[in-house]
Order: C-alpha cells, then sequence, then structure tokens
C-alpha cells in the first residue's frame, strides 16, 4: 500500500473517494503482491491498472495491448493500449465482473509504461 496513493485517497470528494477505495481494495485483494504507486497523479498497479477520480465518475484503467479483439471489446474506449470501464456509483461496481478482467489482463496483458 502506497502512502502516495492513500493521500490522493485522501483528497478525492464523494463519491469518488468510495469508489476509488473500492477498486483499490479490489486491486490488492485480487492479485495479491502487485505494485501499487502513483504515477501521473493517479494510483498505477505495475503500468497494466490505473485508477482515476474525475469530475462525475471514476475510470478504472486496463493496459489492452496483447488482448484478443473480442477481449477489447469488453472495456469502454478506442485506446490501443489502454482501455477502461466507467463508474458512477458504488452501485455500479460489479465486484465479479471487475475480478474477471483484473485476472484476465494480469495474466495475458502486457505493461504500457
Amino acid at each position: 500500500m502506497s502512502a502516495e496513493v492513500e493521500k490522493y485517497l485522501e483528497k478525492q470528494k464523494s463519491p469518488q473517494k468510495e469508489i476509488v477505495q473500492r477498486l483499490r481494495d479490489m486491486i490488492l485483494k485480487t492479485l495479491p503482491g502487485i505494485k501499487e504507486e502513483l504515477k501521473m497523479g493517479v494510483p498505477w498497479y505495475e503500468g497494466k491498472f490505473y485508477v482515476v477520480a474525475l469530475k462525475d465518475h471514476v475510470n478504472l484503467g486496463f493496459s489492452v495491448m496483447s488482448l484478443s479483439e473480442k477481449e477489447t471489446t469488453l472495456f469502454e474506449g478506442k485506446g490501443k493500449m489502454m482501455r477502461h470501464l466507467k463508474f458512477y456509483s458504488l452501485e455500479d461496481v460489479d465486484e465479479a465482473k471487475v475480478a474477471k478482467l483484473l485476472r484476465l489482463v494480469a495474466e495475458k496483458g502486457t505493461c504500457c509504461h
């Protein structure tokens, strides 16, 4: 657990703060031992995942490099290297779906620092 990420969390307003905390907890639980750091001003996890609180939602970003075309369609956005899921409330967080996608990218995805 990164102290820098803790500071990032403290600065967020609700509901983004709670959503970022839930996603962070899920990443750390689903992928024990993953390296957490603050990069480009937001929490990053081994170059494969990021969490960013925005004005009215939170994005959970995933590296889609090395995923199949079909797997890439599981995410929002048009990026060639990173795509994301959007969360506007805690109720939007489908823990089973997010955990499945975290494991998929952890196994197949490549780092994109």
